[in-house]
């Protein structure tokens, strides 16, 4: 993984998000839309650069977090705002979409 793509587990999270705007992309190792996210979220952390964190959460790793923000599919990406749920996006995501979502959040 990039080293743009924070990985988040339950112990960090809600510091993680707590501060500034924050996209959590949830995500398991097996999905193949998940495998295709990653690189566009690569690309959307090098677009809006220090404005917002990038972040990924697995999963099968961290079933209490997706239990707790009622994640039922994958990838599931929720913009953060001072641990606040600005927006919540399911599936396949494109930079096009992601980009101005973070740029909106952090005005």
């Amino acid at each position: 993984m990039s080293s743009k793509l924070k990985e988040l587990s339950g112990a960090e999270f809600d510091a993680a998000v707590a501060q500034g705007v924050t996209l959590v992309d949830f995500w398991a190792p097996w999905c193949g839309p998940c495998k295709m996210q990653t690189p566009i979220l690569e690309k959307v952390a090098e677009a809006v650069g220090d404005k917002a964190v990038i972040a990924k959460v697995n999963v099968d790793d961290e079933r209490d977090l997706a239990v707790k923000f009622n994640v039922r599919s994958i990838p599931t990406l929720i913009i953060f705002k001072d641990g606040q749920i600005v927006e919540t996006l399911t599936g396949l995501q494109q930079a096009t979409t992601l980009i101005p979502a973070l740029e909106g959040a952090a005005d």
